[in-house]
């Protein structure tokens, strides 16, 4: 393969310059010389140039760590079969720890899939609030928490709100240290900020940057998203944005990607909304939010001559919603919204957030720039209520025993996918069960002659046994049945569950 010598000469002298850049740069931050901000203390300009020291940022960081969790989730189901295959050529998968209990193997195509995903979070309250994002713990089977010390508790997600992204979960745990909140509305582009989550599992990662933008909105969320050059990747999301002055300014949602990894582009939503949204969240599960119906863009300087306007200000009319406030209150397409409850508006975010803030079933008054010609409307917003499925309420019902099983009882939904009329799922195997061959998926059927339909059937068997005997759990995988034996530990041998790596 020929390479062109003029483009490695290029190449060369770009990397050249970037080193020289790059020393250059790692020379004035080593530096223990007067910088922009000691040169020009107690001029206005002296904050705007301040950059945090090295061993400040350190310390923030250490102090603010424990305030810091990761998050697991876990989804079950059956992938769906490949149709292309012909079921007369089936693909055998054997099990290996069952392959000798088991006379019939299984075609490979219709195991049970288990989805687990990475999160970050943080404490809320000492009690065991943890504030994350709504899209990691919305339709899980389960969430695990893991703190800073180590501990691992099981999570019930509180509720969580799509629109905003913002997820609340709690645990049961005492003593955690949340963070002090900042005010996300100081934040301005050119800010420092970190980040401390868990990309890709790595506990406590810590990456630094700056505000690129604030008022960001993206889509129709209504989110005012703190755009950073933080780096992002699968795991923080929901991990908190510190200030300089080491307070949580936004929680971390989104990246602009093309790849699937970061590239630059961060998006949080700002701590300020996120706080509101969770504290509706901790009283109801759900947010009342209202809406006016319509979808508005930007006034630009051409659109405002399209229009007659003297200025590009206001909220273009693009879409209103049939049957919502905007239709019943005549707002049509084209119009332009130019003041709310006499309030002016600048641009069109400035009315997505200013209906934010109202409560539905609330009277405003919009000034409206139609044909020509100012019109007053009045509106009376609607109640727009985003109900979401969480954790299926009955994969909550869990009990630890100690065989080394954590299980939980099963949707209907799931007993027809299965095929069964019973069962319970193993959501964690450990001690003499893992030993034994069990794992998380299989669904326990029976323990000796008992039918296990409910978790209650289970405790209530398993205390009938002694410490010290076996136990023969009937279990199913992949639709084969097969009875396992387990032995009870004696009572000095019982231990929970979840605890401290």
């Amino acid at each position: 393969m020929k390479v062109s010598s003029v483009g490695m000469r290029a190449s060369g002298l770009r990397l050249r310059l970037a080193l020289f850049a790059s020393t250059c740069l790692l020379c004035a931050c080593a530096s223990r010389g007067p910088g922009p901000a000691a040169q020009f203390a107690g001029s206005p300009a002296a904050a705007e140039y301040a950059v945090p020291t090295a061993p400040a940022f350190s310390s923030l960081v250490a102090s603010r760590r424990t305030s810091v969790v990761d998050i697991t989730t876990l989804r079950i189901g059956r992938e769906v079969p490949d149709e292309r295959m012909d079921d007369g050529d089936l693909e055998f998968e054997p099990e290996m720890d069952f392959a000798d209990r088991l006379a019939r193997p299984l075609p490979a195509r219709a195991r049970i899939s288990q989805i687990r995903d990475l999160a970050s979070g943080m404490a809320l309250s000492s009690d065991g609030l943890i504030l994350t994002a709504a899209h990691v713990v919305a339709n899980v089977d389960e969430v695990r928490v893991r703190l800073d010390d180590g501990g691992i508790y099981l999570a019930r997600v509180v509720g969580i709100d799509r629109p905003t992204d913002v997820g609340l979960l709690k645990i049961e745990a005492k003593g955690l240290t949340p963070p002090p909140i900042g005010d996300s509305s100081t934040l301005s582009p050119g800010d420092w900020v970190a980040a401390i989550g868990a990309p890709f599992g790595f506990h406590g990662s810590v990456t630094a940057g700056v505000v690129s933008a604030v008022d960001r909105f993206i889509g129709a969320a209504g989110v005012p998203y703190i755009q950073t050059d933080v780096a992002i990747n699968p795991g923080s999301s929901g991990s908190p944005l510190f200030n300089s002055r080491g307070e949580v300014v936004a929680i971390n949602s989104l990246i602009y990607s093309g790849s699937g990894g970061y590239m630059g582009l961060s998006f949080s939503v700002p701590i300020n909304v996120a706080m509101k949204v969770a504290m509706e969240l901790k009283s109801s599960g759900h947010v009342r939010r209202a809406r006016i119906g319509a979808e508005f863009q930007q006034v630009t300087p051409a659109l405002a001559q399209a229009f007659g306007l003297s200025d590009a200000r206001g909220a273009l009319v693009v879409r209103v919603d049939a049957r919502g406030p905007a239709q019943a209150a005549g707002l049509k397409r084209g119009d332009v919204v130019t003041a709310f409850d006499g309030v002016s508006v600048a641009r069109f975010t400035d009315l997505l957030q200013r209906i934010a803030a109202e409560p539905p079933r609330s009277r405003h008054l919009l000034e409206v720039w139609r044909q020509g010609g100012p019109v007053p409307i009045p509106v009376v917003l609607s109640e727009s209520v985003t109900h979401e499925s969480t954790l299926r309420p009955e994969s909550l019902d869990e009990w630890a025993d100690g065989l080394g099983l954590t299980l939980g009882e099963l949707p209907a939904t799931q007993r027809a996918q299965f095929g069964i009329d019973g069962g319970l799922m193993v959501r964690e195997a450990t001690g003499a069960a893992r030993s034994e061959g069990l794992r998380p998926g299989d669904l326990i059927v029976a323990l000796n002659e008992t039918r296990l339909d409910r978790v209650e059937d289970y405790r209530r068997a398993v205390a009938k046994v002694l410490p010290g005997r076996n136990v023969a759990l009937l279990v199913m995988r992949d639709r084969r049945l097969v009875y396992v034996a387990v032995r009870r530990p004696s009572l000095s041998e019982a231990s929970g569950q979840i605890g401290t790596e």
